[in-house]
């Protein structure tokens, strides 16, 4: 199985370094895959790092792409055009894959069949977190550990997994069935706007694609200091709250009572008694998941009574391929 690593960055050529690294000590056979650099914009050392790593003897063959159109759902599609492999496997540019993660992922897709993966995600905390942090958190932060057994991932059940872009695998038929990502949804300098990785999943499960969570396919992603702020969750946790409410209004089939699918309204009371048990205990862990769990319920009632949830500004082109 030939596999094409894609990797968007930009003005990160340190970490990015510590990524190509790791990826030229995967357990992959020479000559058998591919890493893709879509470098969005950088005005750093990045094309000197990407070069340095395809001067390399070795491991598979490196190749830069020069992106220059802002945002990192722009850079993949960019990618994705020029990718060979039958299998694309996806991270990011302050992620450091374990050596066998590429070989877990080919292994498991040819074991189980499945359409698209994800895998497993562990933290490399800048500094050590905060006493309030607390795994219900991790998902802002692009970390979530799922566990040690592999789990099957369909329309009728996927245990509350999304794949994200740090640590997924799809196969390249169905990138050219589908198309790349929304470039509507995909982050961009300033904004704290998401949801690109998510939507794709939706519509991999709406086409009928099934998936596995495939637990030996580790990465360890860079969480800095900045983001180990109340603040930002506040903000991360409001805005993704839009997000998933503009997906489900594409996507979901749930019954909705005043606009908002039923499951929040059952959920919301018993979000806010833990909070205020949480703020009763002095539990600053439970306090505070409890707490942006109704921040995250505001984002998503105002998106769904206020905003826009119509059709995507752009429809992902299908990915040709070569």
């Amino acid at each position: 199985m030939f596999v094409s690593v894609i990797v968007a960055t930009r003005d990160r050529e340190r970490l990015l370094g510590q990524t190509l690294d790791a990826l030229a000590a995967q357990r992959w056979p020479r000559r058998q895959g591919e890493i893709l650099i879509a470098d969005n914009g950088s005005t750093d050392g990045t094309r000197a790092v990407v070069r340095a790593a395809a001067a390399r003897t070795e491991g598979p063959p490196v190749r830069y792409l020069h992106v220059p159109q802002p945002g990192k759902s722009v850079a993949v599609n960019a990618a994705l055009q020029q990718a060979r492999g039958d299998l694309l496997a996806f991270t990011d540019d302050d992620v450091v894959p374990e050596r066998d993660w590429l070989a877990s992922f080919a292994e498991a897709a040819e074991e189980t069949g499945a359409d698209f993966l994800a895998g497993r995600i562990l933290p490399r905390w800048e500094i050590p977190p905060p006493p309030w942090m607390s795994p219900a958190l991790h998902g802002a932060l692009a970390i979530p550990d799922n566990g040690e057994r592999r789990l099957a991932i369909s329309a009728g059940s996927h245990h509350g997994i999304i794949p994200i872009g740090a640590n997924m695998a799809v196969r390249a038929d169905v990138v050219r069935r589908l198309g790349g990502l929304r470039t509507d949804l995909g982050k961009l300098d300033g904004t704290l706007r998401t949801g690109e990785d998510h939507e794709f999943f939706l519509r991999m499960l709406h086409a009928g694609c099934k998936g596995i969570y495939e637990p030996t396919a580790v990465v360890r992603h860079f969480v800095p200091r900045s983001r180990l702020e109340r603040s930002y969750f506040r903000s991360w946790l409001y805005q993704n709250g839009r997000d998933v409410a503009r997906l489900e209004a594409a996507y979901s089939t749930a019954v909705r009572l005043l606009g908002i699918p039923r499951y929040l309204w059952r959920a919301a009371p018993a979000d806010a008694l833990a909070a205020l048990h949480a703020f009763g205990t002095g539990d600053s862990r439970r306090r505070f998941a409890a707490g942006v769990r109704l921040i995250w319920l505001a984002g998503y009632v105002r998106e769904s009574w206020f905003g826009r949830t119509s059709a995507p500004a752009a429809t992902p082109q299908p990915a040709e391929g070569r």
